[in-house]
């Protein structure tokens, strides 16, 4: 079956479609990971299955490791020509917020807590933001390598450069990522907690409330793609953040709907306008108060999250 559920062989009669969808969520990890939207990744994975259908496979001794090869490489030739894109788009890009837990263990084994941990660690908006500044070799040396744990000598083959050249652009990557990751708390519980404060309070108009719960240098990110109304640029310090949610929440419709869910390892909310998904909105929490806050708003990156269930029982209080 390929990505889009239509047929492509019969499952009984072909064992390579086995073979490839036991790889599939391993290779949906590392496609997203480098790109940070889903459209692309879909395109990069639907591309290895056609050359894995094709390929004669007599001397493929590792089905795995070939897949991922082939990935790999796609998704690098995808991020060099994407990227006149991405330093064209309006505004602040963000990555595609996808629901998490089906981005890929190793083998497509279900992880055990340490590797979900890294997974999630490695699929956080803040995260791929700081990847979107190393070079596509440096990114997929980094996500196979820290996110998947794969040895110098098998990304070094995927890449088709030495085992000390791979070495020394996963020491670059690492440096650079390590500069620049926030460190936002992750604790679910905490994370909920504070997002219902700051959706109570930005709704019902109390600045005092919101400067309590931002930190002195917060700062919003929105995401729009110029199809949806969200600042065009990063602002910065709390009283200015506060005042710009302040001013924009304003009245909801009454068909508007805030739904807890968790995309990209991070309790989250999901904005529904008339049943349809209109934004997302992220913190990023340190020490109970919010450094960052992450707004998505583009229409043609919504469409994942369309069907994603509300996560927990706790209702997530409306704006009024």
């Amino acid at each position: 079956m390929s990505w889009d559920g239509t047929v492509v062989n019969d499952p009984a009669a072909d064992p390579r479609t086995d073979v490839f969808e036991e790889h599939r969520p391993l290779l949906t990890g590392v496609a997203y990971r480098m790109l940070g939207r889903v459209a692309d990744a879909e395109d990069v994975v639907q591309e290895a299955w056609l050359r894995w259908s094709a390929k004669d496979r007599s001397g493929v001794l590792e089905p795995r490791a070939f897949l991922v090869r082939i990935t790999t490489r796609l998704a690098v030739d995808r991020l060099r020509q994407i990227g006149a894109r991405r330093e064209s788009y309006p505004g602040p890009w963000l990555p595609e917020p996808v629901p998490t837990g089906d981005l890929g263990a190793p083998g497509g084994t279900v992880p055990d807590t340490a590797e979900r941990a890294v997974l999630t660690d490695t699929v956080s908006l803040a995260v791929l933001v700081v990847l979107e500044a190393l070079s596509p070799a440096e990114r997929a040396v980094f996500v196979l390598r820290e996110a998947f744990g794969f040895p110098y000598a098998e990304i070094a083959a995927a890449l088709d450069r030495s085992e000390a050249a791979v070495r020394q652009l996963a020491g670059r990557a690492r440096r650079h990522v390590e500069d620049g990751r926030p460190r936002y708390d992750v604790d679910p519980v905490r994370c909920r907690e504070v997002t219902e404060r700051f959706l109570a309070a930005a709704g019902g108009g109390d600045l005092g409330e919101l400067l309590v719960l931002l930190a002195p240098d917060a700062t919003l990110v929105g995401d729009s793609g110029g199809k949806s109304k969200a600042p065009l640029r990063v602002i910065a310090g709390a009283d200015k953040v506060g005042r710009f949610l302040v001013g924009a929440a304003g009245r909801p419709p009454v068909d508007m709907e805030f739904r807890p869910v968790v995309v990209n390892g991070v309790p989250s909310i999901l904005v529904l306008s008339a049943g349809m998904p209109d934004s997302v909105l992220q913190l990023g929490v340190v020490d109970e108060r919010i450094a960052c806050v992450y707004i998505l708003r583009n229409p043609d990156k919504l469409g994942a999250l369309k069907d994603l269930p509300p996560s927990g029982n706790r209702p997530v209080p409306m704006l009024v």
